[in-house]
Order: C-alpha cells, then structure tokens, then sequence
C-alpha cells in the first residue's frame, strides 16, 4: 500500500485544487495579521486555520519570524501590481500620483480601516527596519519621484516626501476615525501640491 509521504503531498494538494501548504500558510498569516496584528497571533493560531502541520511551517518557512517577512514581501508584491495593473491605461503622472490615494480610497472601509499595513508592522516591531516595509517604501517615493519629474517639479525629491507624508497621514487618519474622509482630504492636498502640466 502506498503511502503519502510530506514531499508527495504538497504535489497531491495543488492535483485537488487546493493550494500547497506554504501557500495556505501565508494566505492565512496574511488575514490574521491584518485583522489582528502580528504579534498578536501566535503560530498555533495560523497552523490551526490554515490546516497545516507544523512540520510544513519550518520546511516552508523556518519560524515565524520569516513567515512575517513572508507576508510583507507578499504585500509588497501585490500592492506594487495593484498600483501597476490601475495606472496601466493612465499616462497623466498626476492622475498616476493620485492612483495611491485612489486605492487607498477603494479598499479602507473593506479592510475595517485598519490603516497602512506597513506602519502597522512597523509599530509592532519598532527597533527592527523590516526590509519589505523599507523596501516598499523606498519603491512609493522613488515613483513618485519620477512622476513629479515627468510633471517638471521644481524640487521632485523633495515634493515626493511631502506627498508621501500627506498619503501616511491620511491613512492614519482614516484609522483612527474610521472614515474615508481623511483620505478624500489627503487626496485634495496632494492634488493642489502637484505642479499642472
């Protein structure tokens, strides 16, 4: 009789259509730590939900600690491709600006203005420099960066931090008052910082 060994059944899982262990792992880390926090959630929490055997967790990932990279690599990558796949038919770079904000607009109030997930992270974690949440960061303000220079800003760097600053507090603000009226603000403000064409 055979049996199932744990490199065959990660193969057997994705033949039923259902995701491989390191897949529900992460796709369950990613609700639980949005909803919750990450510290918050323990490993037990995530095995139990995901269905998933602890064996699974180390081979895929080693501990916890690289799940929680997991997951803001994860948001990284998918909010990097939200932002292109929505700016794919614009070419105005103000319109292309004001897409963060758009997003940001779209998703609060189904999320339960839960605010930025990387300042989040970042709180949690406050004397760590998360990679990924610098990383986003770091690809945020160079894009703005190069659209306010496409727009023939006068000091590009400069305007993108303030734009930067203005998208940070907005959704601070939209946490805190569970409401997307600091985000339509926010919006309006960066608006009038953009030079017109």
């Amino acid at each position: 009789m055979a049996t199932t060994t744990e490199s065959a059944a990660p193969a057997s899982a994705e033949r039923r259509g259902k995701p491989a262990p390191a897949q529900r792992l992460l796709d369950t880390a990613t609700t639980l730590f949005a909803r919750h926090g990450i510290r918050a959630i323990g490993i037990d929490r995530i095995l139990a939900e995901s269905g998933v055997a602890r064996a699974s967790l180390y081979s895929s990932y080693g501990s916890k600690d690289a799940l929680v990279i997991a997951y803001l690599e994860h948001l990284d990558g998918r909010d990097r491709a939200r932002w292109n796949e929505a700016t794919a038919e614009i070419s105005d770079p103000a319109d292309r600006i004001l897409t963060f904000f758009d997003l940001a607009l779209e998703s609060a109030p189904d999320r339960g203005f839960r605010g930025c997930q990387y300042a989040n992270a970042a709180t949690e974690f406050p004397d760590e420099a998360l990679a990924p949440v610098v990383a986003h960061r770091h690809w945020m303000l160079d894009t703005l960066t190069e659209l306010l220079r496409a727009r023939r800003a006068a000091d590009a760097a400069g305007l993108a931090r303030r734009i930067q600053l203005i998208y940070d507090g907005a959704l601070a603000g939209s946490k805190l008052e569970h409401t997307v009226e600091p985000l339509h603000l926010g919006r309006a403000l960066a608006a009038g910082l953009i030079p017109p064409a």
